[in-house]
């Protein structure tokens, strides 16, 4: 089963459960595509194995062959390539690698050329689990293809945990794709009933099955309850804050060793989550 792990915001304590859940269950690999900033690898003691680097296809125009006809600037939808009155400009980092522009390109002026993204870091955990992690390079603009590129380097194990980016932007369109059921982490909160919004209508378009788990729990506000009922949808659990908690999180600490409490949690989710799967 593939799990997406994902929330409306920041800070809401996706990775917290993310990396937590792995280590509870037995059999699952754990990817983190929050490959702008990364941050499941410092909760884990692991060995890296290996080092990927990634790249992306951009246009280059031959100016011998090339009439300056427009189209493919025309036809870029990321406004990557702009035809002047005497040259073609190519944006690399504005590509997003679709072959469009040579597809259109009546005069076949167009080939690509190859440009470094990131890398992917697959790595085995002191318990001998799989654990793997993209890191986009500084100042790119899209990483989707490194998000699908350490998906399939990733999705032929058949129980994978994605702790995803937070938000719907592309990479958490391309996150969840292919995945089999998802949970979402919000805080009790106006603004994380209000961002986890974004990421409900995110799974309902693509159609996957998923529950919340409300992290922080424990106040007096019962909007994120409200919308719940209202919406159908399930509530996986609840984890209650504590000072202690945030004290061995901000040490890097996988609360599941410290705190029997939120072990339970764990199991607790887990079971909603696989519905009668074998795990831990």
């Amino acid at each position: 089963m593939k799990i997406a792990i994902l929330s409306g915001k920041g800070g809401t304590g996706k990775t917290t459960l993310a990396t937590n859940l792995f280590t509870y269950l037995e059999d699952y690999a754990l990817i983190d595509t929050d490959i702008e900033e990364p941050n499941s690898h410092l909760f884990l003691d692991f060995t890296i194995q290996d080092k990927t680097p990634v790249y992306k296809d951009y246009p280059v125009v031959d100016p011998n062959r090339c009439t300056l006809c427009g189209k493919c600037g025309e036809h870029c939808n990321f406004n990557a390539i702009i035809v002047t009155a005497k040259k073609v400009i190519v944006s690399e980092d504005l590509c997003h690698s679709c072959g469009f522009c040579k597809a259109v390109c009546p005069e076949k002026a167009i080939t690509y050329a190859k440009k470094s993204i990131g890398d992917i870091y697959h790595t085995k955990t002191s318990s001998e689990k799989d654990f793997s992690y993209g890191l986009l390079n500084t100042g790119e603009v899209s990483g989707v293809v490194l998000v699908e590129t350490l998906k399939s380097e990733t999705f032929a194990m058949p129980n994978v945990l994605i702790d995803c980016p937070p938000g719907a932007a592309c990479t958490t369109a391309a996150s969840i794709e292919g995945a089999d059921k998802a949970i979402i982490v919000s805080e009790p909160t106006p603004f994380g009933v209000s961002d986890m919004d974004i990421v409900v209508e995110l799974l309902n378009n693509a159609g996957i099955d998923f529950g919340v788990v409300i992290n922080k729990a424990g106040s007096a506000d019962t909007e994120i309850y409200d919308y719940l009922e209202k919406n159908h949808i399930p509530l996986y659990g609840e984890i209650l804050y504590k000072a202690s908690r945030a004290r061995h999180y901000s040490k890097g600490e996988l609360l599941i060793y410290h705190d029997e409490a939120f072990k339970e949690n764990i199991k607790t989710i887990a079971a909603h989550v696989l519905e009668g799967e074998h795990h831990a």
